[in-house]
């Protein structure tokens, strides 16, 4: 057995609170202590924020024994399409707009990934923690309602301020929080868009189809939730729209509804009603590297994304994933460790910043023809199955 490592895992949202398991799990010669300003009795199950997993994080919360099962909404099928930018040959011809359709029963998985709400994943997670921890008090220790002030390099380590300083021997950070309240990275951006998110309240259910419309304003996303206590169809709503003109902050809620089933493809069905929705600044916050000497940074302390592709939380849990596979083969040089996780993570990291980069400023581009050029990739991709299938694996899986 290797020598113990005394890790420092700082935030204890869903990414970590997955590293924090995987590590105690795997790394069973690791001393452990995870940090979070809430306290311990705050009740996290009622956090209504909505979550978008890839097929590859439902394994592997189902392997931490901390997947809510029916408590989310399966994502069978995915739809995108673009709007129709004014009047085209395709309409005058009673056609559909272009649409490119990922279908799990295609390509042989039982789901594409599942939806559900922030605090129905994370209470189970914190669940699983806890009961780690107790049964392992010498080596797992929980320090909620204990936010670290400062973390401090040292030349073999990390010095964690949590009101007393501590040495460890790597600090994991995983303290995401939304665009407008982070510190800046090393590379940010600004896209001058806002993200309305909230829930809708359906005609019909969805029967496990998450939609994707690419509409002048921006994207929208309608995401299968489970139905309401009585029975309503429900989806999660993600509409996002320039800041400077926003067409969706002035309007009352009737407003709201009819532009946006102006918005959404006739195969979504209509949506009776909005919840209160809630408006969050869109922008690109990223770390060019995972690691800054014994610092780690996974999620969204890592990386910020624009929610234009759902893969913020996936990419945040495949990086605790690598991080805990590196540290389990990590000989005597725990540095050079790190500098493999880094690397390895690399591909799948910069694969998801640049693409989803491009999406969002491609939305602010007036230029004539750049609609009809998303119209025609999307064509071209549906024409395409194997390109798809790709498509389809990185979204699952990430870039392997």
């Amino acid at each position: 057995m290797q020598p113990g490592l005394e890790i420092a895992v700082v935030g204890a949202g869903p990414v970590g609170l997955a590293l924090a398991l995987l590590a105690a799990r795997r790394l069973p010669e690791a001393r452990i202590a995870l940090f979070d300003a809430r306290p311990a009795d705050r009740d996290v199950a009622a956090d209504p924020r909505t979550l978008a997993l890839s097929l590859g994080s439902v394994q592997l919360l189902e392997r931490l024994g901390a997947w809510p099962g029916g408590a989310a909404a399966p994502i069978r099928r995915v739809h995108v399409s673009q709007a129709p930018a004014g009047i085209t040959f395709g309409t005058l011809l009673g056609h559909e707009a272009p649409a490119v359709t990922l279908d799990a029963a295609e390509l042989g998985v039982p789901q594409l990934g599942a939806v559900l709400s922030y605090g129905t994943l994370l209470a189970p997670l914190q669940a699983a923690w806890l009961a780690a921890a107790a049964a392992q008090p010498q080596r797992l220790a929980t320090r909620f309602g204990t936010p670290v002030a400062a973390l401090k390099a040292l030349p073999d380590g990390v010095e964690v301020d949590a009101g007393v300083a501590e040495r460890f021997d790597l600090a994991v950070v995983a303290e995401g929080g939304v665009f407008a309240e982070q510190a800046r990275k090393a590379l940010v951006a600004d896209y001058g868009q806002t993200a309305w998110v909230g829930t809708a309240t359906l005609a019909a259910p969805l029967q496990g189809t998450a939609f994707e419309r690419f509409t002048p304003d921006g994207p929208v996303a309608l995401l299968p939730l489970p139905a309401a206590a009585d029975g309503a169809a429900r989806a999660a709503l993600v509409w996002c729209v320039p800041t400077a003109t926003d067409p969706v902050a002035p309007l009352s809620a009737a407003q709201r509804l009819a532009l946006l089933g102006s918005r959404l493809p006739a195969e979504a069905g209509t949506v009776t009603a909005l919840s209160p929705l809630k408006s969050f600044a869109l922008g690109l916050n990223a770390e060019r590297s995972l690691v800054q000497g014994r610092t780690v940074r996974i999620g969204n302390a890592a990386q910020t994304l624009h929610p234009v592709a759902g893969q913020g939380l996936n990419l945040g849990l495949r990086d605790a994933h690598a991080l805990v596979d590196a540290l389990l083969q990590r000989g005597p040089d725990v540095d050079a460790a790190l500098a493999r996780a880094a690397f390895g993570r690399a591909p799948d990291r910069w694969s998801l910043i640049v693409a989803t980069d491009f999406l969002a400023r491609s939305f602010t581009w007036r230029l004539p023809g750049a609609a009809a050029l998303r119209s025609l990739g999307l064509a071209a991709l549906q024409a395409l199955p194997p390109a798809k299938a790709a498509l389809a694996r990185q979204m699952m899986f990430g870039w392997r």
